[in-house]
Protein backbone atom coordinates (compact mmCIF):
# COMPACT_ATOMS: atom_id res chain seq x y z
CA UNK A 1 0.00 0.00 0.00
CA UNK A 2 2.97 2.34 0.46
CA UNK A 3 4.33 2.38 -2.68
CA UNK A 4 1.17 3.39 -4.48
CA UNK A 5 0.46 6.00 -2.23
CA UNK A 6 4.35 7.13 -2.76
CA UNK A 7 3.62 7.15 -6.75
CA UNK A 8 0.65 9.39 -5.81
CA UNK A 9 2.63 11.85 -4.02
CA UNK A 10 5.55 11.98 -6.43
CA UNK A 11 2.85 12.19 -9.24
CA UNK A 12 1.00 15.33 -7.34
CA UNK A 13 4.39 17.11 -6.96
CA UNK A 14 5.45 16.57 -10.01
CA UNK A 15 2.30 18.15 -11.54
CA UNK A 16 2.43 20.85 -9.29
CA UNK A 17 5.90 21.72 -10.16
CA UNK A 18 5.35 21.32 -13.87
CA UNK A 19 2.70 23.35 -13.53
CA UNK A 20 4.60 26.51 -11.77
CA UNK A 21 7.43 25.31 -14.63
CA UNK A 22 4.92 26.07 -17.43
CA UNK A 23 3.89 29.84 -15.95
CA UNK A 24 7.17 30.73 -15.19
CA UNK A 25 8.47 29.31 -18.88
CA UNK A 26 5.32 31.06 -20.50
CA UNK A 27 2.70 28.91 -19.98
CA UNK A 28 3.19 26.53 -23.30
CA UNK A 29 0.55 23.96 -21.95
CA UNK A 30 -2.11 26.78 -22.15
CA UNK A 31 -4.59 26.27 -24.43
CA UNK A 32 -5.06 28.48 -27.10
CA UNK A 33 -8.57 28.64 -26.71
CA UNK A 34 -8.06 30.49 -23.04
CA UNK A 35 -10.21 33.36 -22.86
CA UNK A 36 -6.83 35.24 -21.45
CA UNK A 37 -4.41 37.17 -23.24
CA UNK A 38 -0.57 36.58 -21.56
CA UNK A 39 1.28 39.38 -21.55
CA UNK A 40 5.13 39.58 -19.74
CA UNK A 41 5.67 42.92 -18.01
CA UNK A 42 9.12 44.69 -17.11
CA UNK A 43 9.56 46.32 -13.96
CA UNK A 44 12.81 48.55 -15.32
CA UNK A 45 14.44 50.22 -12.14
CA UNK A 46 17.16 52.82 -12.09
CA UNK A 47 19.02 52.53 -9.22
CA UNK A 48 19.49 55.54 -6.97
CA UNK A 49 22.91 57.39 -7.33
CA UNK A 50 23.41 59.29 -4.27
CA UNK A 51 22.79 58.13 -0.73
CA UNK A 52 19.80 59.31 0.73
CA UNK A 53 19.61 62.72 2.92
CA UNK A 54 19.83 61.75 6.75
CA UNK A 55 16.37 62.25 9.08
CA UNK A 56 16.58 64.73 12.13
CA UNK A 57 16.84 61.86 14.64
CA UNK A 58 20.09 60.51 12.43
CA UNK A 59 21.61 63.59 12.16
CA UNK A 60 21.82 63.20 15.85
CA UNK A 61 22.65 60.07 16.39
CA UNK A 62 25.61 60.08 13.97
CA UNK A 63 26.57 63.83 16.08
CA UNK A 64 26.50 61.55 18.94
CA UNK A 65 28.25 58.78 17.77
CA UNK A 66 31.42 61.26 16.65
CA UNK A 67 31.15 62.51 20.04
CA UNK A 68 31.75 59.00 21.56
CA UNK A 69 33.98 58.13 19.15
CA UNK A 70 36.43 61.60 19.36
CA UNK A 71 36.35 61.49 23.78
CA UNK A 72 37.23 57.22 23.86
CA UNK A 73 39.47 56.86 21.07
CA UNK A 74 43.51 57.01 20.44
CA UNK A 75 45.17 60.08 19.15
CA UNK A 76 45.67 59.44 15.05
CA UNK A 77 49.17 59.69 13.86
CA UNK A 78 48.59 63.14 12.45
CA UNK A 79 47.15 64.21 16.41
CA UNK A 80 50.43 63.08 17.76
CA UNK A 81 52.30 64.90 15.22
CA UNK A 82 50.21 68.57 15.70
CA UNK A 83 51.49 67.28 19.22
CA UNK A 84 55.31 67.15 18.90
CA UNK A 85 55.18 70.08 16.40
CA UNK A 86 53.65 72.07 19.67
CA UNK A 87 56.55 70.68 21.78
CA UNK A 88 59.00 71.60 19.38
CA UNK A 89 57.76 75.14 18.65
CA UNK A 90 57.78 75.73 22.74
CA UNK A 91 61.23 74.76 23.01
CA UNK A 92 62.49 76.70 20.11
CA UNK A 93 61.24 79.52 21.37
CA UNK A 94 62.40 79.19 24.72
CA UNK A 95 66.22 80.18 25.63
CA UNK A 96 67.83 76.75 26.48
CA UNK A 97 66.38 75.36 22.62
CA UNK A 98 69.15 73.34 21.60
CA UNK A 99 67.98 72.65 17.72
CA UNK A 100 69.15 69.32 16.16
CA UNK A 101 71.66 68.70 13.55
CA UNK A 102 68.44 67.39 11.44
CA UNK A 103 66.50 70.84 11.54
CA UNK A 104 69.94 72.56 10.52
CA UNK A 105 69.32 73.94 6.87
CA UNK A 106 65.76 72.67 6.41
CA UNK A 107 62.72 74.16 5.86
CA UNK A 108 60.93 72.02 8.34
CA UNK A 109 56.65 71.54 6.86
CA UNK A 110 54.60 71.50 10.37
CA UNK A 111 51.32 69.27 10.46
CA UNK A 112 49.29 72.73 11.47
CA UNK A 113 50.57 73.70 7.85
CA UNK A 114 49.87 70.80 5.98
CA UNK A 115 45.79 71.55 7.92
CA UNK A 116 45.76 74.97 6.43
CA UNK A 117 46.83 74.02 2.81
CA UNK A 118 44.06 71.29 3.14
CA UNK A 119 41.25 73.35 4.37
CA UNK A 120 42.33 76.05 1.54
CA UNK A 121 41.25 73.15 -0.86
CA UNK A 122 37.94 72.38 1.04
CA UNK A 123 36.60 75.86 0.22
CA UNK A 124 38.01 76.02 -3.13
CA UNK A 125 36.05 72.37 -3.70
CA UNK A 126 32.93 73.17 -5.45
CA UNK A 127 29.87 70.11 -4.07
CA UNK A 128 27.41 69.44 -7.05
CA UNK A 129 24.05 70.05 -5.83
CA UNK A 130 21.60 66.93 -4.91
CA UNK A 131 18.81 68.82 -7.09
CA UNK A 132 19.28 68.69 -10.43
CA UNK A 133 18.13 70.74 -13.30
CA UNK A 134 15.25 68.04 -14.22
CA UNK A 135 13.99 68.79 -10.37
CA UNK A 136 13.33 72.26 -10.57
CA UNK A 137 11.89 71.87 -14.17
CA UNK A 138 10.02 68.54 -12.87
CA UNK A 139 10.63 66.81 -16.37
CA UNK A 140 9.67 63.25 -15.15
CA UNK A 141 11.23 62.06 -18.59
CA UNK A 142 14.56 62.54 -17.17
CA UNK A 143 17.29 59.74 -16.13
CA UNK A 144 18.66 62.52 -14.18
CA UNK A 145 16.19 63.37 -11.46
CA UNK A 146 15.20 62.16 -7.96
CA UNK A 147 18.85 61.18 -7.50
CA UNK A 148 18.41 59.59 -4.37
CA UNK A 149 15.41 57.21 -4.64
CA UNK A 150 14.83 54.59 -7.75
CA UNK A 151 13.31 55.45 -10.35
CA UNK A 152 10.94 52.97 -12.70
CA UNK A 153 9.74 53.55 -15.67
CA UNK A 154 6.35 53.96 -16.80
CA UNK A 155 4.87 54.16 -20.21
CA UNK A 156 1.16 55.18 -21.61
CA UNK A 157 -0.69 52.84 -23.48
CA UNK A 158 -4.02 53.40 -25.45
CA UNK A 159 -6.27 50.53 -24.70
CA UNK A 160 -9.42 50.85 -26.25
CA UNK A 161 -10.15 54.72 -26.23
CA UNK A 162 -8.58 55.28 -22.93
CA UNK A 163 -4.93 56.18 -22.03
CA UNK A 164 -3.22 54.35 -19.39
CA UNK A 165 -0.32 54.02 -17.29
CA UNK A 166 1.65 51.03 -17.02
CA UNK A 167 5.06 49.06 -16.90
CA UNK A 168 5.86 48.33 -20.83
CA UNK A 169 4.22 45.03 -21.79
CA UNK A 170 3.93 42.76 -24.80
CA UNK A 171 1.53 40.06 -25.77
CA UNK A 172 3.13 36.47 -25.17
CA UNK A 173 4.24 34.91 -28.70
CA UNK A 174 4.36 31.23 -28.84
CA UNK A 175 7.54 29.49 -28.53
CA UNK A 176 8.99 32.29 -26.02
CA UNK A 177 9.18 32.22 -22.46
CA UNK A 178 7.80 35.10 -20.38
CA UNK A 179 11.00 36.21 -19.40
CA UNK A 180 12.07 36.86 -23.13
CA UNK A 181 8.65 38.23 -23.59
CA UNK A 182 9.11 40.75 -20.90
CA UNK A 183 12.76 41.69 -22.52
CA UNK A 184 10.88 41.96 -26.01
CA UNK A 185 8.23 44.56 -24.32
CA UNK A 186 12.32 46.54 -23.06
CA UNK A 187 13.58 46.22 -26.58
CA UNK A 188 10.88 47.75 -28.70
CA UNK A 189 11.20 51.09 -26.69
CA UNK A 190 14.01 51.77 -28.13
CA UNK A 191 15.82 51.26 -31.81
CA UNK A 192 19.05 51.43 -30.00
CA UNK A 193 19.55 48.60 -27.51
CA UNK A 194 18.84 49.15 -23.62
CA UNK A 195 20.79 47.32 -21.52
CA UNK A 196 19.58 46.06 -18.32
CA UNK A 197 19.87 42.90 -16.11
CA UNK A 198 16.97 40.84 -15.76
CA UNK A 199 16.52 38.99 -11.70
CA UNK A 200 15.63 35.92 -12.19
CA UNK A 201 13.32 33.67 -14.26
CA UNK A 202 10.21 33.32 -12.26
CA UNK A 203 7.82 36.97 -12.33
CA UNK A 204 8.16 39.41 -9.22
CA UNK A 205 4.31 39.85 -9.50
CA UNK A 206 0.90 39.14 -11.22
CA UNK A 207 -2.28 41.03 -12.54
CA UNK A 208 -5.50 40.13 -14.26
CA UNK A 209 -7.72 42.81 -15.92
CA UNK A 210 -10.59 42.68 -18.60
CA UNK A 211 -10.61 44.64 -21.78
CA UNK A 212 -13.09 47.39 -22.19
CA UNK A 213 -16.02 46.05 -23.41
CA UNK A 214 -15.49 47.22 -26.95
CA UNK A 215 -12.24 44.81 -27.11
CA UNK A 216 -14.36 41.67 -25.88
CA UNK A 217 -15.29 38.57 -27.84
CA UNK A 218 -16.26 35.37 -27.93
CA UNK A 219 -12.90 33.96 -26.90
CA UNK A 220 -11.20 37.38 -25.57
CA UNK A 221 -12.18 38.67 -21.68
CA UNK A 222 -8.57 40.31 -20.52
CA UNK A 223 -5.40 40.12 -20.26
CA UNK A 224 -3.01 38.45 -17.17
CA UNK A 225 0.03 40.10 -17.10
CA UNK A 226 3.49 38.90 -15.49
CA UNK A 227 6.18 41.38 -14.12
CA UNK A 228 9.76 40.56 -14.13
CA UNK A 229 12.22 43.09 -12.51
CA UNK A 230 15.55 44.19 -13.96
CA UNK A 231 17.95 46.89 -13.70
CA UNK A 232 19.00 50.19 -16.19
CA UNK A 233 22.44 49.82 -16.66
CA UNK A 234 22.80 52.53 -18.90
CA UNK A 235 20.91 55.75 -20.00
CA UNK A 236 19.46 55.02 -22.75
CA UNK A 237 16.74 56.86 -24.53
CA UNK A 238 13.28 55.38 -25.46
CA UNK A 239 13.48 56.77 -29.31
CA UNK A 240 10.18 54.88 -30.12
CA UNK A 241 8.36 57.15 -27.51
CA UNK A 242 7.23 60.63 -27.48
CA UNK A 243 8.44 62.88 -24.57
CA UNK A 244 5.01 62.66 -23.30
CA UNK A 245 4.38 58.99 -23.43
CA UNK A 246 6.82 57.85 -20.52
CA UNK A 247 8.09 58.89 -17.09
CA UNK A 248 10.72 57.96 -14.52
CA UNK A 249 9.14 57.97 -11.34
CA UNK A 250 9.71 56.93 -7.59
CA UNK A 251 7.38 54.82 -5.51
CA UNK A 252 5.61 57.48 -4.25
CA UNK A 253 5.10 59.01 -7.53
CA UNK A 254 3.57 56.05 -8.38
CA UNK A 255 -0.09 56.83 -7.56
CA UNK A 256 -0.02 59.84 -9.18
CA UNK A 257 -0.09 57.62 -12.98
CA UNK A 258 -1.58 54.07 -11.94
CA UNK A 259 -5.13 52.79 -11.52
CA UNK A 260 -5.83 51.91 -7.77
CA UNK A 261 -6.15 48.43 -8.74
CA UNK A 262 -3.13 48.29 -10.84
CA UNK A 263 -0.81 50.08 -7.91
CA UNK A 264 -2.33 47.58 -5.18
CA UNK A 265 -0.67 44.89 -7.25
CA UNK A 266 2.69 46.79 -8.30
CA UNK A 267 3.38 48.05 -4.59
CA UNK A 268 3.44 44.58 -3.48
CA UNK A 269 6.84 44.12 -5.46
CA UNK A 270 8.20 47.81 -6.29
CA UNK A 271 10.76 48.80 -2.90
CA UNK A 272 12.28 51.89 -2.51
CA UNK A 273 15.36 51.59 -0.08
Amino acid sequence: MAAPMRRLVTGALSCRALGWRAAVAGCRGLSSASPWRLHGAVCLRRPAALSQSKTHVQQEVDELLKQIDLEKSFYSDHELQLIKDADRLRRKQSDIYDSDDDDEGQEIVMAQDLEDTWEQKWKQMNLASRVTEADEKKDHTSLNRRLENNLVLLVKEKIGNEDIWMFPQMEWMAGETMRQTAERALSNLSETRIEALFLGNAPCGFYKYKFPKTMRGEDTIGAKVFFFKALLKNKSLLTNKKKGDYVWVSKDELKDYLKPAYLSEVNKFVIDV
